[in-house]
């Protein structure tokens, strides 16, 4: 018997012992092993993506976005209702890592209550904490990324590039934020907020994502040179002293004549009033 399955070819021998019942068991270990090799030799590349230190970044901003955004948000950014029907966060796909690290970073989300105006305020995370919520909301889908340094870098700007930058401000800019930077009234209870005290980042980001009711200033729409030079020019006006103590807005004559008025003429009256009532009680005293 032996002699005649070696005188069998490898072929029919497997085929003999294909009729096994236990054959369709082998098989099957077979190709789960084959399976596994394969997976084993292409997947150590992704295993590794996995931990690294970006997608543990991603990670710890999904946490972060799940406990402090997601109840306006929506738990994926998709954007979320109050339970009335009215919008209580705009989706957040596609908004891009550089628009998280503004509204985070100048403190205006996470936001107290839904208004007309998000005010600036302290922000309630760290640097390594924004930096995580940025990752994940670009993982999201692609967006503007945080400018580098080197983008919104002022430091060796020329006085022809303050001067250039002046007139990019007051052409794109003053309508709203007033010619001095100060900010102003805008419609239905908004407004365009000052920029003093805002650092260099945060108004490069600004022009490049648009917040709230300011226009996108793209790269296609502005160069990255022209806001750098409108960058400077705010940095300058930052820096300028007010001569007379009081800025008063830097509104110009209106503010300039209403102090005037009731500082000035005011004064005048209390002091006039001051006098007369002196006259009536001397002539009163000599009376007696």
């Amino acid at each position: 018997m032996s002699e005649k399955r070696l005188s069998l070819s490898p072929a029919r021998f497997l085929s003999a012992r294909r009729r096994h019942r236990s054959a369709g068991l082998v098989v099957l270990l077979f190709g789960l092993l084959a399976v596994g090799s394969a997976y084993a030799a292409f997947a150590p590349d992704n295993a590794v993506a996995d931990n690294s230190p970006q997608s543990q970044q991603i990670e710890e901003g999904k946490k972060l976005f799940a406990v402090g955004c997601a109840s306006c948000h929506g738990l994926n950014a998709e954007g979320g209702t109050n339970g009335e029907g009215k919008m209580a966060g705009p989706s957040l796909i596609g908004v891009g890592a550089a628009a998280v690290d503004f509204q985070v970073g100048t403190g205006r989300m996470p936001a107290m209550q839904t208004g007309s105006q998000v005010p600036r305020k302290t922000p309630s995370y760290t640097e390594a904490e924004i930096e995580a919520l940025a990752a994940y909301v670009a993982s999201l889908a692609p967006g503007p990324a945080v400018p580098g340094q080197e983008s919104y870098d002022v430091s060796k700007a020329t006085d022809e590039q303050i001067v250039r930058g002046g007139e990019l401000f007051r052409t794109n800019c003053t309508a709203c934020h007033n010619f001095a930077g100060r900010g102003g009234a805008l419609p239905n209870g908004k407004y365009a907020p000052s920029l003093m005290g805002v650092s260099e980042k945060h108004i490069y980001e600004a022009m490049l994502t648009g917040p709230q009711q300011m226009p996108v200033f793209s790269d296609q729409v502005m160069t990255p040179q022209d806001k750098r030079d409108i960058i400077a020019y705010v940095k300058s006006l930052q820096e300028q002293k007010d001569p007379g103590g009081f800025g008063l807005g830097r509104l110009g004559p209106v503010s300039e004549g209403l102090w005037g008025w009731l500082v000035g003429i005011g004064l005048l009256v209390c002091v006039a009033v001051w006098i007369g009532a002196k006259g009536v009680k001397a002539k009163g005293a000599k009376a007696e």
